[in-house]
């Protein structure tokens, strides 16, 4: 099968095509022809090696796609399925057939695109379990610092259908985007913490971080309850200043949560490009410089 990725950690001129035999799905493992993979900055980050893969590897660690082979122990998936979920190890989703975990592997309803379902399981999986994990009621307001990014638009969607008021921190290129899915956009920058004061009077409940270094010192200082402190940006620093990270929930319940809430109208995936997997490389690039607004889906 054909399938994109890194022959070495390193930049770039490190990725390429690899011709590779079909994956055979190990214990708890389906097999899946791929109908849709998601692209994320974790994606040029493991290429980059900070998750301490050398390589070579397969991109991709989410898929949309049809159930073609269950490995032992998999119950409730059949073959035929049109499913959703995270790939493990090294051949990742950007290729023609791809391993997903079943405990992290849900049945895509019929009306939610494959291509919105693929870009699910990382973002949006993030997001979900950033809010569960601070516990904010409805009626509390939560700061997202660097609300306009891939995790930044569905927590600020799923904040809002929980009755959370949100302030986003955000480029101004972003403000019109995250004030439609109900957020109060303030600028990055000098002076962010007198607007973010501005925009919530009363202060905030929790901060949710996603851009770290000295953005992440700054807004640090609105929430005096550093259990409501979480980055998944710089988790050395979160830790430095009190705070934590986000503990993932990689289930079948939380993928079927966000695919109902798709359906509800409550969560816009917001993929905004569907390439094919040819451009592969272009699609990672356009991500790494983190000019991508919303999410790029890649088809085989």
């Amino acid at each position: 099968m054909r399938a994109y990725g890194f022959s070495e950690v390193g930049g770039p001129e490190r990725e390429c095509f690899f011709d590779l035999p079909v994956p055979e799905p190990g214990p708890g493992e389906l097999l899946v022809r791929v109908r849709a993979a998601g692209v994320n900055p974790g994606d040029w980050r493991l290429r980059e090696g900070t998750y301490g893969v050398a390589g070579p590897a397969v991109l991709g660690r989410e898929v949309a796609g049809t159930v073609i082979a269950l490995g032992d122990g998999v119950t409730g998936f059949s073959v035929g399925d049109e499913v959703f979920g995270g790939c493990p190890g090294m051949v990742g989703g950007w290729a023609e057939q791809a391993v997903v975990t079943a405990s992290f592997t849900a049945h895509r309803p019929a009306g939610v695109a494959p291509e919105a379902a693929a870009v699910l399981p990382v973002a949006a999986g993030t997001a979900h379990d950033a809010l569960n994990d601070l516990g904010l009621p409805a009626g509390a307001t939560l700061l997202v610092n660097g609300a306009g990014g891939g995790v930044g638009i569905p927590v600020v969607q799923l904040a809002r259908a929980r009755g959370i008021s949100v302030v986003g921190v955000a480029s101004p290129a972003k403000h019109e985007l995250l004030a439609g899915f109900g957020a109060t956009p303030v600028a990055y920058g000098d002076g962010v913490l007198e607007r973010v004061r501005a925009a919530a009077p009363d202060g905030v409940d929790a901060v949710f971080d996603l851009a770290g270094g000295a953005a992440l010192r700054t807004v640090a200082e609105l929430v005096e309850d550093r259990t409501k402190l979480l980055s998944v940006a710089d988790k050395p620093l979160a830790a430095e200043l009190g705070g934590r990270t986000v503990v993932r929930d990689r289930s079948t319940a939380v993928l079927a949560e966000l695919a109902r809430l798709v359906l509800a109208g409550e969560l816009d995936p917001l993929v905004k490009q569907v390439r094919p997997l040819d451009e592969a490389g272009a699609a990672l690039a356009e991500v790494e410089r983190g000019h991508a607004a919303g999410k790029i889906v890649l088809v085989p």
